[in-house]
């Protein structure tokens, strides 16, 4: 699995480049809108990171339920029931 800061880093360096080229072609709509971009896509990873993070931990051994207990726990509650 790829390390966080690895992740972030390439990203970063995609929108870099693309942002010097818009840059270099002195094109400000393209350099507003891909700042954005970049903005709301680390945004997006970052939400996924922390996601991928928290879903590959190891369960803590202080009487939580783990993360299969849950989603079982999960699907009982959305079981439809039969009479």
């Amino acid at each position: 699995m790829r390390d966080r800061q690895r992740v972030l880093d390439s990203l970063e360096s995609v929108y870099r480049a693309a942002f010097a080229a818009a840059e270099g072609s002195g094109d400000a709509a393209e350099m507003a809108r891909l700042d954005f971009e970049f903005q709301r896509d680390q945004i997006h990873l970052e939400v996924l990171l922390d996601i991928r993070e928290h879903l590959s931990a190891p369960p803590e051994d202080d009487g939580d339920p783990s993360l299969l207990e849950k989603a079982q726990a999960l699907r009982n509650i959305t079981r439809l029931k039969m009479p």
